[in-house]
């Protein structure tokens, strides 16, 4: 079949049969045949009949040219084009995967691929539109086109493991962690025992799951087997979970000197990358790690250089957790007046993520605290009580519960301050349940 020149501009159907026509130097009465008559021909040339379905396959085969190129101009084919497109929209992705543009192509591309039945675009448009949604933070919907999407044979955990990824991550986020630790398990389940690299990645994944859910034995557990063999078997990225995976449960057990130890591994191999942004995460945690043990100088140069690593491209969760990170440096070093607008500004940026959400209200009735306005703190309080024990951070709410209290005492609110410890005390108690 000939290259074909798309089609000028408010062409119609019989104009375009009549330019193809006179271009390849055929008579009416040469296109026609049974099907599409001389009459029935002349009649769609000059505007009068749109053709039939069995007319437009007629002529196309005898002007050599595409069904859907006589139909509607196009020079590509629609299934072509929509492949092409979203091979596009992919690429896009992975180098800026929170745009909203690349949210509104995929959610277009998704509904055409539904109107021609299109399936195996269906599917990588749902793909592509939840891991769109997810780096854009809107975990919620990202997490129901990604489990659709892991309901065809197509999509297991060894072809698309960044699926399954993203999808225990959607759970943690949303305060689900249980479905993560579930999700995950049964990708370990689903493996064989000869996709070492892939199951090292899945045991990271659900070691972080277990730790999210206070289980710190049960983290602990699935990391020992592949801590042994971590130079052998795992790659630069590999390891990177590893470090990481190992240093979010020292430090969530109180171990900052740990934590610190496994993270500058985890830098090291990432500053012998390209990987821009699982940096800045890196030093923003390290960020975490400290500023957790009141170490706000030491964190500060973390924080800054995560800050110009973003600058290149971060989705709202990196945002806002750079802005709950500087917002609780700025109440360590006193300065409660510039970290309740960061603070506030971190709570907008996690809209979608109940749990750090949680924790950017925590940081945000510290610095209110801080500024005398021990009112409005306490609303802030409750607010993250809600969400963090939503996402069953028990160890991080017990934070929470006793800087409410101590904001009750200082209103003079002594009883109310002991309703509030006396809460922290059964959740105390089904924390320890959890472990």
């Amino acid at each position: 079949m000939p290259h074909v020149d798309a089609a000028p501009a408010q062409e119609s159907v019989g104009a375009r049969i009549r330019r193809l026509r006179l271009e390849r130097g055929l008579t009416q009465r040469e296109l026609s045949e049974p099907g599409a008559s001389y009459a029935y021909l002349s009649r769609i040339e000059a505007g009068h009949r749109a053709p039939s379905v069995k007319a437009l396959r007629i002529l196309a085969r005898k002007l050599r040219v595409p069904v859907e190129y006589l139909e509607t101009g196009d020079a590509v084919p629609g299934a072509v084009s929509r492949d092409l497109r979203l091979g596009d929209a992919e690429l896009a992705l992975r180098l800026q995967s929170g745009d909203a543009e690349i949210v509104d192509t995929f959610r277009t591309l998704l509904s055409e691929a539904h109107e021609e039945s299109d399936d195996a675009a269906i599917l990588r448009a749902r793909i592509g539109l939840g891991l769109a949604l997810a780096g854009k933070g809107e975990y919620r919907e990202a997490a129901t086109h990604l489990e659709n999407a892991t309901g065809s044979p197509a999509v297991t955990p060894q072809a698309r493991p960044d699926v399954y990824a993203i999808l225990g991550r959607c759970y943690a986020s949303i305060g689900e962690p249980q479905r993560a630790v579930s999700l995950y398990e049964d990708c370990l389940a689903e493996l064989s025992e000869g996709d070492h690299a892939v199951r090292i990645r899945f045991t990271s994944y659900l070691s972080c799951a277990l730790a999210d859910r206070g289980d710190f034995e049960g983290a602990r557990e699935v990391l020992a087997d592949v801590a042994e063999r971590v130079e052998e078997e795992l790659d630069t990225t590999g390891r990177v979970h590893l470090y990481w995976s190992q240093a979010r449960i020292a430090s969530m057990e109180g171990e900052t000197v740990a934590a610190m130890a496994y993270m500058r591994r985890a830098l090291g191999l990432l500053e012998a990358s390209e990987d821009t942004l699982e940096l800045a995460r890196a030093h923003l945690h390290c960020a975490e790690i400290l500023l957790l043990e009141g170490q706000a100088e030491q964190a500060s140069p973390h924080i800054d250089r995560a800050d110009r690593l973003f600058e290149l491209g971060a989705a709202h969760r990196d945002l806002g957790a750079l802005r709950t990170q500087q917002a609780h440096r700025a109440v360590l070093l006193g300065d409660a007046e510039r970290a309740i607008p960061l603070a506030r500004e971190a709570v907008s940026y996690l809209a979608e993520q109940v749990i750090d959400q949680g924790s950017a209200l925590h940081i945000l009735g510290l610095a209110q605290v801080g500024n005398g306005e021990a009112g409005a703190a306490i609303e802030s309080f409750e607010k993250a009580i809600e969400q963090l024990e939503q996402g069953g951070e028990w160890r991080a709410a017990l934070a929470v519960y006793r800087a409410w209290a101590r904001a009750l005492q200082s209103l003079g609110r002594e009883q109310d301050a002991l309703d509030v410890m006396e809460r922290a005390t059964l959740v105390r108690v089904r924390f320890a349940g959890v472990r």
